[in-house]
C-alpha cells in the first residue's frame, strides 16, 4: 500500500525543458485553465495550434500583460534554477475564498541535483524537444480532462499566481505577497 506523500507525488504535474519552453507552456497552460474554468468570458478567448492541440488564449490586455511580466521573471528564475513550484489559484471574488488551487511541480537541473530521491536524473539540456512538447501536450490535455469531474464554478472568480522559489532568490520590488 502507498502511503500519502507517495501517492500525491503521482498527482503532482511535473515538467522538465528549457526555461523558455516551460514558460511558453506556462503561458498555455494558464490560459487553459482560465477558459476551461470559465474565469473569463468564452468571447474573451481566441484560439492557437501549439502541441498538436487546439489552445485558447485570452484577448484581454490586462490578464496578458501580467502573465507576460509574470512569466518573464519564472523564466529568469527557471534559468537560474531557483524556482520549485507554480500554483495557480482560483478564488471567489465575493468571499475570497480560495477554490481551486493548480499545482505546476518544476524540475530544475539545480532541483534536480538536490533531489536524493530521483532515481534517473535527467539534466534538462539533454532531453529532446519532441519529447518535451509531447509531454506539455499531455499536461494540456490533462488540464482539460480534469475539468469534466470538477464541479461548475457558478459565482465570479479571480485568479492569482503563487510562485515558490529558493529562499535566496531575488524577489522584484514589484512583486508583492
Amino acid at each position: 500500500m502507498a502511503n500519502p506523500t507517495e501517492a500525491a507525488t503521482k498527482n503532482i504535474i511535473t515538467l522538465k525543458g528549457s526555461a523558455k519552453l516551460v514558460s511558453e507552456f506556462f503561458y498555455y497552460g494558464i490560459n487553459s485553465i482560465l477558459y476551461q474554468r470559465g474565469i473569463y468570458a468564452p468571447e474573451s478567448f481566441t484560439y492557437k495550434q501549439e502541441y498538436g492541440l487546439t489552445l485558447f488564449v485570452s484577448d484581454d490586455k490586462g490578464v496578458n500583460t501580467y502573465l507576460k511580466d509574470v512569466l518573464a521573471q519564472i523564466k529568469d528564475w527557471l534559468e537560474k534554477g531557483q524556482i520549485k513550484r507554480l500554483v495557480l489559484v482560483i478564488n471567489s471574488v465575493a468571499t475570497k475564498e480560495v477554490l481551486e488551487r493548480w499545482d505546476f511541480q518544476i524540475d530544475c537541473e539545480a532541483t534536480a541535483q538536490h533531489n536524493d530521491n530521483d532515481v534517473k536524473k535527467e539534466a534538462v539540456g539533454e532531453k529532446d524537444l519532441k519529447l518535451i512538447q509531447r509531454e506539455m501536450r499531455d499536461v494540456i490535455r490533462q488540464i482539460t480532462a480534469c475539468v469534466t469531474f470538477l464541479p461548475l464554478l457558478d459565482q465570479q472568480c479571480a485568479f492569482d499566481l503563487l510562485v515558490h522559489t529558493d529562499k535566496d532568490c531575488n524577489i522584484p520590488d514589484s512583486w508583492h505577497d
